[in-house]
């Protein structure tokens, strides 16, 4: 899936802060991570009952030096499939 693909379909902000991707997707809806210079999301797409419904997407700071919630992020890469659960989808980001 492109980036434009993956911004329209899970309504991804590009460019975005950390603080503003905790605030959309925690708790239930997803998990942010932050991975050395990268920002991992995990989120919740409902495909239907029992259908896989987590995507994943990696953030990238678009600053140098201080990584904080307020930094501005860009993303790097959105999964083209979808996964059976927020850990495995957290593993595709890790990878990217």
């Amino acid at each position: 899936m492109t980036i434009n693909e993956g911004m329209k379909t899970y309504r991804l902000p590009n460019p975005s802060t950390p603080e503003d991707l905790e605030m959309r997707f925690s708790g239930m809806d997803g998990k942010i991570l932050n991975f050395g210079d990268r920002v991992l999301l995990a989120g919740y797409y409902y495909n239907g009952m029992n259908e896989p419904s987590w995507f994943a997407a990696t953030y990238e700071y678009l600053e140098d030096g201080d990584h904080d919630c307020e930094s501005t992020i860009g993303i790097r890469a959105v999964s083209g499939v979808e996964f059976e659960d927020d850990g495995h989808a957290i593993a595709w980001a890790m990878g990217k």
